[in-house]
């Protein structure tokens, strides 16, 4: 079911925010204030440690002395975090590893974090997500 409420901004923010609206292509100001909500919410069950979904992807060098051992050892000390992996050659020297996590999110970080910090690594992000079940 859906409510109706209404809210007031400064007209600059409000200029902002149908600019950001347009940019990213919604359809009207609800579906853009819903999602901003939504976000927050997952960072919310972050930082409180939830049970949360993510990926991690790394770009990487290949040629870098045992660094593909590193990141599998790496990956092994958090395999019950790990769902699955995709490697992708993305040309002679660059490899990209895409990692699906699923635990607690201060290991699903950490486990990040030790990638990141591996020499080598040239490349390192973690898109935070979760189920959304305390949403709906």
């Amino acid at each position: 079911m859906l409510k109706r409420f209404s809210i007031s901004l400064e007209e600059k923010l409000l200029k902002i925010f149908d600019e950001h609206i347009k940019a990213r292509s919604y359809s009207n100001r609800s579906e853009a204030i819903r999602d901003l909500i939504r976000k927050a919410f997952v960072k919310e069950e972050w930082m409180s440690d939830k049970q949360v979904m993510g990926v991690i992807s790394l770009v990487y060098d290949h040629h870098q002395h045992k660094l593909q051992e590193k990141v599998t050892l790496v990956q092994h000390d958090y395999h019950h975090q790990i769902v699955c992996t995709t490697h992708v050659h993305m040309d002679h020297d660059n490899c990209l590893e895409v990692i699906v996590v699923r635990g607690k999110a201060k290991e699903v970080q950490d486990l990040a974090d030790r990638l990141n910090a591996l020499k080598g690594v040239r490349d390192a992000n973690l898109a935070m997500s979760s189920t959304g079940r305390s949403l709906h």
